[in-house]
Formats: C-alpha cells, sequence, structure tokens
C-alpha cells in the first residue's frame, strides 16, 4: 500500500510517499513520518482523510490504533493523508505538575517570609490564626492536586501543546501570589471564628469529595486512558453530570467563606466560568452519544454543574 502525505495546501510532505504492508496501522504510519522528517514526532501529528473542496463537514481523524486499511474505503493500493503539525507537545502530568507547583510554592512565601517589606510595610506581622489554617488548605489543595495528576487521573490524550503550559502556569501562578498577596497582608482583617469554621468544614468537605469524584472517574477508563465515553454513576454524579467540577467550585466557595478576600472571589468566579464551560460541553457530548438509539442508552436529566441554578 502506498500512502501520500500531504499538508493542508496539498504539498507533499515525504516525497514519493511512503510503503507499508495490509496489516500496518496509523501508529505505523506516524512512526514513519517521523523517521522521515524527525522533527514530527508521533504526538505532534493530526492525520486526517482529505475532504472535497468546498465541504463544510469536520474532517475525519484517524486513530493511531487503527489499521490503514480501514480509511482505504475499497482503494487499498493507495491512500492520502493531510498531515498537521500541533506544535511541541508536553505529557498532561508536566503540564499540571507545573501549573500546580506554582501556587504550592508562591502562597507559603507571602506566609513565612518578609515581602511585606518591600511593599512599605515595616511594622512587625501577626499571624492571625485564620492566615495559618488557609495555609494549610491552600497546600492540602494543590498537594492533593500534584498527587492525583501522578496517581489517580487517567489521560485519554497523551500530550498537549507547550505553548498551554505557559498560559496554564500564567493563570495559576498570578492568582496564586494575588491571594497569597491579601489573605497573609499585614493589614487583613479576620472573619468571625464561627464564619472561619463553617468557611473550611465545608471546604475541606467538597476537597474529599472532589478527590471520590476522581476516583470515579478513574475508573471509567482503563489504565492506558482508554475506554471511551461512559455515563458516570454514583454518588454526586447520579444528580450532577460534573460533580468533580461542581465540588471544585465549592471547595473554593469555603475558602473564600472563611478568609473573605475581594483577590479569593474573582478566583472564584473567573475558575467557575471556565469549569462551566467545560462542563456545558461534555454535558452536551454525553446527550448527544448517549441519545437512547439503537440500543444505546439515553442519558439521564441531570443538573450541569451548579444545582440548582445549571
Amino acid at each position: 500500500m502506498k500512502v501520500s502525505v500531504v499538508s493542508r495546501s496539498g504539498k507533499e510532505l515525504v516525497k514519493g510517499g511512503l510503503d507499508f504492508s495490509d496489516s500496518a496501522t496509523v501508529a505505523d504510519l506516524q512512526e514513519a513520518i517521523h523517521r522521515r522528517t524527525r522533527k514530527f514526532y508521533p504526538s505532534r501529528q493530526r492525520l486526517t482523510l482529505p475532504l472535497q473542496p468546498g465541504s463544510k463537514e469536520k474532517p475525519i481523524v484517524l486513530n493511531y490504533k487503527k489499521s490503514l486499511e480501514d480509511y482505504c474505503h475499497g482503494n487499498l493500493d493507495h491512500l492520502t493523508v493531510v498531515f498537521k503539525d500541533l506544535g511541541p507537545q508536553v505529557s498532561y502530568r508536566t503540564l499540571f505538575f507545573f501549573e500546580y507547583l506554582g501556587p504550592l510554592i508562591l502562597y507559603p512565601i507571602f506566609y513565612y517570609f518578609p515581602v511585606y517589606q518591600y511593599f512599605g510595610y515595616k511594622e512587625e506581622r501577626v499571624i492571625l490564626p485564620v492566615q495559618t489554617y488557609a495555609l494549610y488548605y491552600w497546600c492540602f489543595h494543590y498537594f492533593k492536586r500534584i498527587m492525583e495528576t501522578f496517581f489517580v487521573h487517567r489521560f485519554s490524550h497523551a500530550t498537549s501543546p507547550l505553548s498551554n503550559v505557559f498560559r496554564n502556569c500564567a493563570y495559576y501562578w498570578s492568582f496564586g501570589a494575588y491571594i497569597a498577596y491579601y489573605v497573609n497582608h499585614p493589614l487583613y482583617t479576620p472573619v468571625s471564628d464561627l464564619q472561619m469554621k463553617i468557611g473550611f468544614a465545608f471546604g475541606l468537605l467538597c476537597q474529599v469529595s472532589n478527590f471520590y469524584c476522581h476516583l470515579m472517574l478513574r475508573n471509567l477508563r482503563s489504565p492506558d486512558g482508554n475506554g471511551g465515553y461512559q455515563i458516570p454513576r454514583g454518588f454526586l454524579f447520579n444528580i450532577v453530570t460534573c460533580a468533580n467540577y461542581t465540588t471544585e467550585i465549592y471547595q473554593w466557595l469555603g475558602f473564600n467563606i472563611a478568609t473573605q478576600t475581594v483577590a479569593g472571589y474573582i478566583f472564584l468566579v473567573v475558575a467557575a466560568a471556565i469549569m462551566t464551560n467545560w462542563a456545558l460541553a461534555k454535558h452536551r457530548r454525553l446527550k448527544k452519544l448517549f441519545d437512547g438509539k439503537d440500543g444505546r442508552p439515553k442519558y439521564p436529566r441531570r443538573w450541569v454543574i451548579l444545582p440548582p441554578f445549571l
């Protein structure tokens, strides 16, 4: 079988094409492209079938596990695929590790070190109990996230664009420093003792619930990250499609009830908006996949992310 690899403009990427046996897979094709080009390793490649000129349909993306014959549509002698360079890639574990490491390091700096002297505050700083509890809460959260990244999460996509590392780190690191600055500020005014206890207790309950949600989602995938989409069931997933996002939002609500800063609430609103978009997309996808037709189960009626509002 002869495989021609062309760019989206129609230019041939590998001169003369590539020859394969009838049993070759898409993964074999990706490895062959890598050997011929060196720059484009498999996770950097996106291979699709060509579309007819003027077509508005989405191109079919080749699955690396499938045979090349599956995409030949009767012509077993020749196959043309369209190549797109996805750019430099990193593993999702690398991405998540660095985005969570920043807040885990930055927050304690504002608590332990005299950084406020550089902002003009020369008086001796008195550390309040709520600031100490907030430090423990914050560090526990991000340490949990890092541990989940390496030992709990199973990723359906192996890699992410390198540019996402800089974007995500800018988001997490800047908000981490922003919140830490105000919660640990020498002029910080604490909430009542009762409000602090309610906030942290509620937040910790949500953190534990969030961890349990991640364990449930983990069990929907095989160790290699595959398994396809399934209807999550049990615990909060019986009433909310994205219970993991719900508990994530509410655990930050608990933190803000206990600490009460404008910076913290801004972070809560921004994070909730981002996760709501993710939840809406996932909810639509699951309802489309599980439509109750042709023997497929019908997706049950559930809240999307934030009962009783959404």
